[in-house]
């Protein structure tokens, strides 16, 4: 049999798999509530294999082993700042997001968090928010269309725009169906496929390299400071990468995940679990990389034609066929978890923040859900038409988008969280001095310097925190249920029942 017949079938298998759980999840949907955030009834493990999954996307098996085989373990400092992002994100976020959303008002998107939080009877946050997840998750959106394109076109010789379309309409096609809970327990299968797929490639192609000695040897070949994680680079560069940490406060599709948990105490668990996945897939990627660099330096007659497709090279090269198409599979698994989640989060804004408000209708709850499918499927059409032709590295386009939302909504996902005096103005004065910051520095020759989610981070800060000094004044229901909020966000985990008490 030929060889790309074995992968086909396995891209098939995996295909059907996640359509398969979205139209389990599709029969299980029946309100707003459902299609968005799942019930509120997500356990511990498997929000933080979803968080994970959403996270991480194609930049972990072909942008971030990409830019490591280019520029050595220098580039390591992305995944060590997000790493520590993660952490912080899982400690000091989520069981606070997950409480206050609900205690205020039952808030189900970020926007309408934030609207709630601060009572904004104008809503213009919320649609200034709905504003801003649109116009940044169109690139975010637009980024996995590209890495899904590469993907087909490296794996199977096919045409970047074939396999931008298959990728996109088998994910838009369960997205659509199954809501929130489709992604989420998609993003779980795909998470356990990446984490082995990226456990095996390095260890294989290890030997395959003559053990790590000889491994380090041809890298150190190919150039002496690829080993080292402080040459190669000065130290703003460092900065700036280990800076991506600051995006993950401001990730909705990430920061939905905590709301979606059972209870604020499942964030402990749910730390626990997605850290130590987190960990071990990005040192997978890193070993993917260095792996990658010791075979081509021995192997000369084998080519490397996009360094962003590293980790697919090697699949086919060290794997029977059909291995390598379910190792191939966890790229797509890795694409498609974020691209999924990404498109919930779209439709969210489209019809939870902006037509709810606008409108000011209250349509069925079938309506609703019907009206959020209309949505990712916009979505879906928009980013389509940004990716029809490949203009950007996988990792450019994921870089931009992560700095919008994490200078846009990081600040105020914290200032919301924990500070007391953060005010309306405050928080969308802020809010828009980020994104604005983003958009400039992103597009000037300054990014080549700075990462532009640090100086959009920092200016969030200070307008927001001088604007709401300004323009604080005390309400008594924000003190109410930012004090119930604390409470809830550090109760204990309830005893378990006994079995003989139910």
């Amino acid at each position: 049999m030929n060889d790309q017949i074995y992968q086909i079938i396995a891209m098939a298998l995996y295909m059907a798999g996640m359509l398969g759980i979205g139209w389990w999840a599709f029969r299980r949907t029946d309100d707003l509530d459902d299609y968005m955030l799942a019930g509120r009834g997500l356990h511990p493990g498997v929000a933080a294999l979803s968080a994970g999954a959403s996270d991480m996307s194609g930049w972990l098996l072909m942008g971030l082993p990409g830019a490591l085989y280019v520029g050595g373990l220098f580039e390591a400092w992305i995944a060590i700042g997000l790493t520590i992002g993660a952490w912080l994100n899982w400690k000091f976020v989520a069981p606070r997001l997950r409480a206050y959303t609900e205690v205020s008002n039952n808030s189900i998107t970020v926007p309408s968090f934030f609207d709630n939080r601060l009572k904004d009877k104008t809503h213009i946050l919320r649609v200034a928010s709905g504003v801003i997840i649109l116009a940044f998750f169109t690139f975010y959106v637009s980024s996995g269309m590209v890495a899904g394109g590469v993907f087909f076109e490296a794996s199977f010789g096919s045409s970047y725009l074939t396999g931008m379309l298959v990728v996109s309409g088998v994910t838009v096609l369960y997205t659509l169906f199954g809501g929130f809970m489709g992604a989420t327990f998609t993003d779980v299968a795909q998470g356990i496929l990446m984490f082995l797929a990226l456990l095996i490639v390095p260890i294989v192609g290890v030997f395959a390299t003559g053990g790590i000695g000889a491994t380090f040897d041809s890298i150190r070949e190919v150039d002496p400071d690829f080993l080292s994680l402080f040459a190669g680079g000065t130290l703003v560069a460092g900065i700036s990468a280990a800076a991506w940490g600051l995006g993950y406060f401001g990730q909705p599709h990430i920061i939905v995940r905590f709301m979606a948990m059972r209870s604020a105490a499942d964030a402990k668990a749910g730390r626990r679990i997605g850290i130590g996945w987190m960990i071990l897939t990005v040192l997978g990627a890193v070993a993917t990389a260095l792996v990658g660099i010791a075979y081509f330096q021995q192997n000369p007659n084998a080519t490397l034609a996009d360094p962003e497709s590293v980790f697919l090279d090697l699949a086919q090269i060290l794997f029977h066929p059909f291995i390598a198409g379910m190792v191939l599979a966890a790229v797509l698994a890795a694409i498609m978890s974020t691209l999924s989640s990404q498109l919930i989060v779209c439709s969210s804004a489209l019809v939870e923040d902006l037509y709810k408000i606008v409108s000011k209708k209250q349509a069925s709850a079938k309506a609703q859900v019907m009206l959020g499918r209309m949505g990712v499927l916009v979505v879906s059409l928009i980013a389509m038409a940004l990716a029809w032709s490949q203009n950007d590295t996988i990792l450019g386009l994921v870089a931009f988008a992560w700095a919008g939302f994490g200078a846009s909504f990081g600040p105020t996902v914290i200032l919301s969280l924990y500070w007391r005096k953060l005010t309306m103005p405050g928080a969308l004065a802020g809010m828009v001095a980020g994104a604005v910051t983003v958009f400039w520095w992103g597009n000037s020759a300054l990014t080549e310097t700075m990462y532009e989610i640090v100086p959009g981070f920092i200016l969030n800060v200070i307008v927001a925190v001088v604007v709401s000094l300004i323009t604080y004044k005390p309400n008594a229901e924000i003190e109410v249920e930012f004090d119930e909020a604390v409470g809830r966000a550090n109760a204990p985990a309830p005893a378990p029942v006994a079995a003989a008490e139910r």
